[in-house]
């Protein structure tokens, strides 16, 4: 089958010895060391291993699932072996999606070198590979799949076995016939371009040949001004239909002649429809669409939760690679759970849990190397400080040495602000939320007056004495009171007797408390309170005490019980709260399985970080991934208007319709190369089905799908039509899921597509599905027709 990529792969020597194979030693832990025999297939995009040279060997990944390689030196795991292994000699691959990583050590530096530029320029290759080189991949890793003795050719027999793997039922008469016309050599097996023609024959679309027909006056071509047409009636593409087609045309129809004449042929029509052109998530969304120069509230900011697992909340695994994964995916607030560790050196693990723990200085050279890989827009490092004064004063050391430039310690121009700095003035910037000892005029004033001691963060206060939490300021009484006191003022501003049962402190009046007059050591180090500039963290009491006592640049924190009690009983405020500063809300303490919320509810009250167990996958992950896909992936979407309006009256659980109400109609058509459920089943063929749902507010949210079409995985029809009626589009996601029917127990998953409702192009589009973990299940496809019907005073349009 290495004849499909034939003259396209590169060959240099790397590659070469590569596919001879060579023996390293895989790295599991400290205790599991084990010598494999890792080879690269002669088809160049695929790897297998066995226990020996010469022994059975089986797949063991494909080029695709490489997101990049790595050296032992970045591996935590070589690392923590440098004694036993050079790290020069380690290398650690990393895959799409959660899958963990490979770590291997080679005999010599030379072979480890060999491994990795040689791995490296496969992945860069298939990065850049277009879509008739990907499509000969998946064919060439099923045709590695189907031929079982690896004799470079398939017989019938293995080709009926392939026919289950790929979810294809077919009568075996039917099924010889096609192996028969596509075997042209005659020698009773197909190679390389023999089993591609068998492939075609399989995949035949005849609801697109007959949409097709449908625009062509002759059946065999569309004119130009017959595909306008089409773009302008069926995928409302109005005026720029006509400039668009040529652009297709140019880009998509295979043949020169067709170019030249500017006509679309069913292939091109049809590569046309499965492209990026004919997906269902516009194109002009994808790259930096929206305005990036609003203050930072103005923005849902993709964020994560106890950033540092993955695993667990009890006894799962701290990782720098948590953090590495959620700033390549997008990630712009991680969360820093910050304690004391041996030797000086502050650790990094989930406090009284038996999660492991990293030492924090390797958790802040991980952010500094891969902050903006993937987004130039500010990363905000969420701290849960629990250190003493001299650890803490390390914490500020690291950050300041290890970030450098990177890590914004003062006001962008030196001045007091009148509001939140934006992503576009915050690029490349790493910023600090937590507890901060003075106000931010204080900071800039520079007056030389002791320490404040701030409130605490909402996730922290039942961690910490309540006495901490107060912020003092040496003061004479009058003469009248003889013994001199320290006048303390309460942060809650409250009732004398509710301070007075807290602290059993004497009152002088309403919110000053009276201490003997000792030296009070500040729990917060001076140094590490002067990195936190826009981002103080203050407990949340009321929204009347926010509005009456806090700053635009103090952020409150919310666990997902408190902001759902918020929403429900004071949803209108809470809107108006987060027009002007910054709401952070995280999983409840019970979520010990690191399972997440619905992220959705919080959204639509404009709360900017609604934080996320990122190495959870689910239904709540794929909204989080959903709504961020977008604008590049940035991790900055702009919220809409009406949540950005200081004076919005705008409630998400009682909403008037701040637009005109649409109606969606969803025209399931067809699926194409859906995936087995369990690859472990070779004799089993799924039974899919769709479904369609709708997150926003409570009114919007809804679900339907279609019936299941029976044993046909691989180009199922369905052609049903769902239809939906949403008040507030601006906050709908939509989440299309293929399922396998199982009457016994619950529908099986076999693949998901979540976009904003904003994104969404009308017409004839593909979804191309991704997997549990967001990983591309290329070519596994559904076929829709989407309609868009807006309602004028109550009457459809």
């Amino acid at each position: 089958m290495a004849s499909l990529l034939q003259g396209r792969l590169p060959i240099n020597q790397d590659l070469l010895l590569m596919q001879k194979g060579m023996l390293m030693r895989k790295v599991r832990s400290k205790s599991w060391k084990k010598l494999r025999y890792y080879r690269l297939q002669d088809d160049g995009m695929t790897v297998w291993h066995a226990r020996q040279a010469g022994g059975r060997a089986k797949p063991s990944f494909s080029i695709s699932d490489v997101d990049t390689v790595r050296g032992g030196h970045e591996s935590e795991l070589l690392r923590s072996l440098a004694e036993e292994f050079p790290l020069e000699q380690g290398f650690t691959i990393v895959f799409h999606g959660r899958r963990s990583n490979l770590d291997l050590v080679a005999n010599s530096v030379e072979e480890a070198q060999v491994w990795m530029q040689g791995l490296q320029l496969l992945v860069d290759f298939v990065t850049n590979m277009d879509q008739q080189e990907r499509l000969d991949q998946w064919l060439s890793d099923w045709f590695q799949r189907g031929d079982k003795n690896q004799d470079g050719r398939m017989s019938f027999g293995e080709v009926q076995r392939l026919l289950h793997l790929m979810n294809v039922e077919m009568d075996q008469e039917h099924a010889f016939q096609l192996f028969q016309t596509a075997d042209t050599s005659q020698s009773g097996t197909l190679e390389g371009e023999e089993f591609v023609e068998f492939y075609k024959s399989l995949t035949k679309r005849a609801e697109v040949q007959e949409l097709f027909e449908n625009f062509s006056s002759d059946g065999q071509k569309l004119t130009l001004l017959e595909f306008v047409d089409f773009l302008r009636e069926e995928q409302k593409e109005g005026e720029r239909a006509s400039d668009l087609a040529l652009e297709l045309i140019d880009r998509h129809e295979p043949s020169d002649s067709g170019k030249l004449r500017h006509v679309l042929s069913m292939d091109g029509f049809l590569g046309y429809l499965c492209s990026k052109d004919g997906d269902i998530f516009n194109p002009t969304c994808l790259p930096v669409y929206q305005d990036m120069t609003q203050p930072l509230n103005h923005y849902y900011i993709n964020s994560s939760h106890n950033t540092y697992l993955v695993g667990d909340q009890l006894c799962g695994q701290s990782s720098v690679e948590g953090y590495i994964r959620a700033l390549k995916r997008g990630c712009r607030c991680v969360e820093v759970d910050i304690w004391d560790g041996p030797n000086g050196e502050p650790v990094v693990y989930h406090g009284h849990t038996l999660t492991s723990r990293i030492p924090f200085k390797d958790v802040v050279a991980a952010i500094a190397q891969y902050a903006f890989q993937t987004s130039d827009y500010p990363v905000i490092l969420s701290l849960e400080n629990h250190c003493s004064w001299e650890q803490q004063e390390m914490i500020a050391a690291h950050l300041t040495q290890i970030l450098g430039e990177q890590l914004l310690s003062t006001t962008l121009d030196g001045q007091l602000p009148t509001q939140l700095p934006s992503p576009e003035e915050l690029r490349r910037k790493i910023l600090v939320k937590g507890k901060k000892l003075r106000t931010l005029e204080e900071d800039l004033e520079e007056e030389e007056e002791e320490p404040e001691e701030s409130e605490l963060e909402g996730e922290q206060e039942a961690e910490l004495d309540l006495e901490a939490q107060f912020e003092s300021e040496p003061q004479e009484l009058s003469a009248r009171n003889k013994d001199k006191k320290k006048v303390v003022r309460c942060p809650l501003l409250c009732s004398p007797v509710c301070c007075q049962i807290m602290t059993q402190a004497p009152i002088s009046k309403p919110g000053v408390l009276l201490f003997p007059n000792q030296k009070v050591k500040p729990v917060l180090c001076p140094a590490l309170s002067a990195l936190v500039v826009y981002l103080k963290a203050v407990s949340f009491y009321s929204f009347t005490h926010s509005r009456e006592h806090y700053r635009f640049y103090e952020i409150s924190s919310f666990s997902e019980a408190k902001a759902k009690s918020l929403i429900k009983e004071s949803g209108n405020e809470f809107v108006q709260h987060n027009t002007w500063q910054l709401s952070r809300v995280y999983p409840g303490g019970l979520r010990t399985d690191s399972s997440n919320y619905n992220p959705q509810e919080f959204w639509n009250a404009g709360c900017q970080m609604v934080a996320m167990n990122m190495q959870t996958a689910g239904l709540e992950m794929d909204l989080c991934d959903g709504l961020f896909r977008q604008n590049a992936g940035c991790g900055y979407v702009l919220k809409p208007d009406f949540l950005r309006d200081a004076q919005s009256s705008f409630h998400p659980e009682r909403p008037i319709s701040p637009s005109k109400v649409q109606t969606l109609l969803i025209q399931v058509i067809s699926g194409q190369q859906l995936p087995k459920v369990d690859n472990s089943k070779e004799g089993s063929i799924v039974d899919p089905l769709v479904r369609v749902e709708i997150f926003g507010i409570r009114p919007d949210t809804a679900r339907q799908e279609t019936s299941y079409v029976e044993n046909n995985g691989f180009n199922p029809y369905w052609g049903q039509t769902l239809s939906f009626r949403v008040l507030v589009p601006e906050l709908a996601l939509l989440r299309f899921v293929v399922k396998d029917y199982d009457w016994k127990s619950r529908n099986d998953f076999i693949g998901q597509y979540t976009l904003p409702w904003n994104c969404m192009q009308q017409g004839y589009r593909h979804i191309h599905l991704l997997s549990k973990d967001g990983v591309s299940l290329h070519p596994a496809s559904i076929f829709v027709h989407i309609c868009i019907r807006e309602e004028l005073e109550g009457v459809e349009s």
